[in-house]
């Protein structure tokens, strides 16, 4: 596999929010997706997440409390969290997340 640009991925994408995987690492998937301005509802997972912002910024509501997530920063959703995109993310984001088969 040769070098991804994941900016221009994320970009190249049709809707915001709807994430591309590029490869896997073990168990792990590595995805990459578009935000927008607007919100994503909320939702919890069976494992860990990581949340990996490249340019721009991440707004979530974890466990009820607001997390401002920015770029170069990396955020780990816990296993069992709620977690939710509130308004005014946008930029390109990258997910580590395990493969739900």
């Amino acid at each position: 596999m040769s070098a991804v640009n994941l900016a221009e991925t994320a970009v190249g994408l049709p809707e915001a929010w709807n994430s591309l995987e590029l490869g896997r690492v073990g168990p792990a998937r590595v995805k990459v997706l578009r935000m927008d301005e607007l919100p994503v509802g909320s939702e919890s997972h069976g494992a860990a997440e990581a949340l990996l912002v490249l340019d721009g910024r991440l707004e979530l509501e974890v466990a009820g409390m607001p997390v401002s997530v920015r770029a170069g920063e990396l955020y780990m959703v816990a296993a069992g969290a709620e977690h939710a995109v509130r308004p005014g993310s946008g930029g390109t984001l990258v997910i580590v997340e395990l493969a739900q088969e």
